[in-house]
């Protein structure tokens, strides 16, 4: 059996035997001996092999597969196939998610010598990759099985963080000679049998102190022990929506329109941060803000997320004495009820707009379906809009907050479905939609997830609106540099792509669209007038700042 051949099904055996169930292969020549040993393996069952024709697309697909299910590998050949993986190894390296690239590469011989499909490869993602190898073309020789064995271990282990407490993307460029196809017999390689454990280091929880003014920030990925915390300490509770604990009694809805209130906001001593909390200016004023200590609890990972640069203490775990303040916390209560009873009323007052819609996708979450949420303005529609419920029992929320960009958010929410088997529904923005329609193309031979896609379309960026760019005195250039209408027909394209569409333009229709199980790919569009969004953001203000007094 030539080396390339070989060394392929080595590699496949060793990352089924680390655990490694799911794989996305986007087609090419030099990575030839990986398809065909992943088809092999497919077809035995030892893995479930997903084929997309786009590496941008297959990188995020793979994303969202590893957000549910563990360490997943995507697979390119050489060029700028390998290039296209960098959006998604970058959101993976910021969000801790466990993604392998594999690179094919040309071999040492011919590398710099302008042979079709070939650039530096070496360290292409640069410091985003927990772990790195330039894998020489394999050629046979002794004690060559066992070293590609030591190394998938190695790799694995990184990318789940297993020593390290700190997951996220790994890259191994391997370079394969020709022939690149299999020839001889059917053998495979037996597994390996390297285990590599985790080190014992509980967390110690330090005892919080009573006494200060304290609110809990729970960003993305907190989890629910930033729920647990702020109940066991009494404390409000400020959530994002993809923070995973966005509910019961000490959950603040628009937590964001009364942090610059001086009776709440400006009477915070003390914040503890769960998970990474980059969604809203206003936290980021408070975090980042003199005469308020902030406490990070960042568990055993060896960084932490302090955009402020204003931690005064960065702790692996937290306790708190069984009570605090029940003042300041029912202050904090009664404030948010006021304020979501305003959000809604104004919200329902009207025709169906960005935070509206918002509301009603996040109260048709149902159990064991998760919603992926895009970036720019849905997520944060959702946190403004999206009321706390007691006890949450409906699916997660998931979103792309490692570096909060809008690429690959269609594909991401299809490799969550095919992750988790289970239905999800994305909440995205036109530009966002379009930024990742090939991420529709799922072709007759492939999975197809039961996926629903909800677009508010406002023909345009409208979260330019709400910012300083937004604003009347710039009106002469927003519409063509941030405004970016774009014209684009969405059925006409979703027809293109085979996903059913349908036009939703009232409150009733939609609730009622949304009442729907989830089967098969659908998108329900949504059309919202842009131009009003900076006076509805006002309105909204001045509704709840009226309903507090």
């Amino acid at each position: 059996m030539n080396p390339s051949t070989w060394a392929a099904r080595t590699l496949v055996t060793e990352l089924v035997r680390a655990g490694v169930r799911q794989v996305v292969l986007a087609p090419g020549s030099r990575s030839a001996p990986l398809a065909h040993a992943l088809a092999t393996a497919s077809a035995r069952g030892d893995l479930r092999l997903h084929v997309r024709i786009d590496e941008r697309v297959a990188a995020f697909t793979a994303l969202g597969l590893a957000r549910v299910a563990g360490p997943v590998a995507v697979v390119t050949t050489s060029g700028t196939a390998a290039a296209n993986l960098h959006p998604a190894v970058l959101e993976a390296s910021h969000a801790g998610v466990p993604l392998l690239a594999l690179t094919a590469d040309r071999p040492h011989e011919l590398r710099g010598t302008g042979a079709n499909q070939t650039t530096d490869q070496v360290r292409l993602f640069g410091s985003a990759v927990r772990f790195f190898a330039d894998v020489p073309a394999p050629y046979g020789r002794p004690g060559e099985d066992g070293d590609l064995r030591a190394l998938l271990a190695r790799a694995v282990a990184a990318a789940v963080g297993t020593r390290s407490g700190d997951p996220g993307p790994v890259h191994l460029d391997l370079a394969y000679r020709e022939p690149l196809v299999p020839d001889g017999d059917d053998a495979w390689p037996v597994p390996g049998a390297l285990e590599v454990t985790e080190p014992v280091r509980p967390p110690e929880p330090v005892l919080l102190a009573d006494g200060p003014r304290t609110v809990v920030v729970a960003g993305d990925g907190a989890g629910p022990a930033a729920r647990t915390f702020a109940e066991a300490a009494g404390v409000p509770l400020l959530a994002e929506p993809s923070s995973g604990a966005r509910s019961g009694p000490n959950a603040v809805g628009p937590y964001r329109l009364l942090l610059g209130r001086p009776e709440l906001g400006g009477r915070v001593e003390r914040v503890v941060v769960f998970g990474h909390a980059t969604l809203s200016r206003p936290v980021s004023a408070l975090l980042g803000g003199d005469g308020v200590e902030v406490m990070v609890v960042a568990g055993r990972d060896p960084d932490w997320i302090d955009a402020g640069n204003r931690a005064a203490r960065v702790v692996s775990a937290v306790t708190a004495p069984p009570s605090g303040d029940g003042e300041w916390l029912a202050s904090w209560q009664r404030a948010a009820k006021a304020a979501q009873d305003a959000v809604d009323a104004v919200l329902a007052a009207g025709p169906l707009t960005g935070p509206a819609v918002a509301a009603l996708v996040w109260a048709a979450r149902r159990p064991g379906e998760a919603l992926v949420a895009g970036s720019s303005n849905p997520i944060r529609d959702l946190d403004l809009a999206a009321a706390p419920v007691l006890d949450d029992g409906a699916g997660p929320v998931l979103a792309n907050r490692g570096l909060a960009g809008i690429d690959g958010t269609l594909s991401t929410a299809t490799g969550v479905a095919l992750g988790s088997d289970a239905p999800v529904r994305a909440l995205v923005g036109d530009l966002t939609f379009l930024h990742d329609a090939g991420g529709l193309l799922v072709g007759p031979l492939e999975d197809r997830p039961d996926l629903q896609i909800v677009v508010v379309n406002d023909d345009g960026g409208g979260i330019f609106a709400l910012l300083e760019h937004g604003d009347p005195a710039h009106a002469d250039r927003f519409e063509r540099v941030f405004g970016t209408p774009h014209g684009a027909d969405l059925a006409a394209l979703c027809a293109g792509y085979g996903v059913a569409h349908r036009l939703v333009t009232d409150a009733a229709a939609l609730r009622s669209a949304l009442a729907e199980p989830v089967t098969g790919r659908s998108l329900l569009e949504v059309p919202v007038a842009r131009a009003a969004l900076r006076d509805l953001h006002a309105r909204l203000r001045a509704a709840v700042d009226a309903a507090l007094g």
